[in-house]
């Protein structure tokens, strides 16, 4: 009985590949951007969180152009290849980034320094809490159904943006508005973490599964369903979910 892939055909496999190009060269763009302004800001306003997110912009380029360097290729065998590479890149992006946001925290827990109010600051964060979700859920769409692990993995570091977003416009609002100082540094530290744990999936290759051979056509009721039959999930896998 003959069988049937249930994998994308060489022309949609093609054009998810554009799509993901596509994706990642927004991503850095538009990380560029906030990194310029965050930086600048975080300058101007003495604040340590806007300038270490400006810099948590730039590990997310690095991660983004990790991705763009593996889809650069047009084999789709060469792009294969290079996956494990990109994923180690990503994966010390995310370490990069728990490092530096705790190292950050630790020292506003510790009084270091005290920001001025940024309204600057407050609209690049409240921008990126309303542009990053997008991007990350259209890149991890477009990874899922292609079967990368590592435009998965970098679609997760621009998600963890909008986390740290999200975060950056609490903290600042809140000191702006009723001068509290520790609500960034404790919401980071937890931000941190989940990056640490991003990090080490990136590494071991937990972020998605490959398409295997596909089940016969006709399989008997009750059988597995072609969707599980058709990929051979790691622990963590998210694909087959």
């Amino acid at each position: 009985m003959s069988a049937i892939s249930l994998g994308p055909s060489p022309a949609r496999r093609d054009a998810l590949t554009r799509r993901i190009r596509w994706l990642v060269a927004a991503t850095i763009t538009y990380n560029v951007v906030e990194a310029v302004v965050a930086i600048t800001a975080g300058a101007v306003a003495s604040s340590t969180a806007l300038i270490g997110f400006g810099l948590d912009s730039v590990i997310e380029v690095s991660s983004a152009a990790a991705v763009a360097w593996q889809f650069s290729a047009r084999d789709h065998h060469a792009r294969e290849a290079r996956e494990r590479t990109a994923l180690r890149i990503i994966a010390v992006s995310f370490f990069a980034l728990a490092a530096y946001v705790s190292v950050d925290a630790v020292r506003a827990l510790a009084g270091t320094g005290q920001a001025d109010r940024s309204i600057a600051g407050i609209v690049l964060a409240a921008l990126s809490l309303a542009i990053m979700p997008f991007l990350s859920a259209a890149q991890r769409k477009a990874g899922r159904e292609l079967g990368s692990a590592s435009a998965i993995a970098d679609s997760r570091q621009t998600l963890l943006c909008t986390y740290l977003s999200a975060v950056l416009l609490v903290g600042l609002v809140a000191n702006a508005a009723f001068g509290w100082s520790w609500a960034d540094p404790i919401a980071a530290l937890v931000i941190a973490a989940v990056a640490v744990k991003e990090g080490r999936d990136a590494w071991q290759g937990k972020g998605c599964c490959a398409p295997t051979a596909p089940p016969a056509v006709g399989h008997r009721a009750g059988a597995p369903s072609a969707r599980a039959d058709a990929c051979a999930c790691s622990p963590g896998c998210s694909c087959c979910s």
